[in-house]
């Protein structure tokens, strides 16, 4: 008789009462008793979940794209610097001095540029017989660049490599 009871009313002890249950029998039952009694609740949670399967905004670009070497070769400091590292490496030490000096007076950019028209400055000098100028060209270079090294080949050269050493203290 109880679980007649019961099946009319919902709530067992009441007859005749046809209240309907609390929980309904179709809600999952790992779902909290408060969710399931609190439709704006209910309204909510299905909001969130909605707009959590939304995609995310695509990533800002984090830096721009480089800029390529004919841009480069624009800028008059930059255009020196090459022109002073392809004369030098054609054996035109006048010209690639010349070259050299009007990149660094010119304003490069870079601290790595600077150091390598520097260095290539400071060979010009050392093969010339000027190692005054030569240690200020290699000291002007690691000034101007902290991370200035010569390879290994480099600071091995019978010429350089000892002023090198010399200049920057090393053994």
């Amino acid at each position: 008789m109880k679980s007649a009871a019961l099946a009319r009313s919902g709530t067992p002890g009441r007859r005749g009462d046809m209240a309907l249950p609390l929980v309904p029998r179709f809600v999952p039952r790992f779902v909290p008793r408060f969710v399931q009694m609190h439709g704006l609740l209910r309204w909510l949670l299905c909001v969130l979940l909605v707009s959590s399967c939304a995609a995310p905004p695509p990533p800002a670009p984090l830096l721009p794209p480089p800029k390529g070497l004919a841009d480069l070769l624009d800028r008059p400091a930059e255009r020196a610097l090459f022109d002073g590292m392809r004369a030098y490496d054609d054996g035109q030490y006048d010209l690639a001095e010349s070259a050299l000096r009007a990149a660094l007076a010119g304003s490069l950019r870079s601290a790595r540029d600077k150091a390598a028209a520097h260095k290539l400055l400071a060979f010009i000098f050392c093969t010339s017989n000027r190692e005054m100028q030569c240690e200020a060209a290699f000291r002007s270079a690691r000034e101007t660049d902290t991370t200035f090294r010569l390879t290994r080949a480099e600071s091995g050269h019978p010429l350089w490599g000892p002023v090198y050493r010399r200049v920057l203290r090393l053994p």
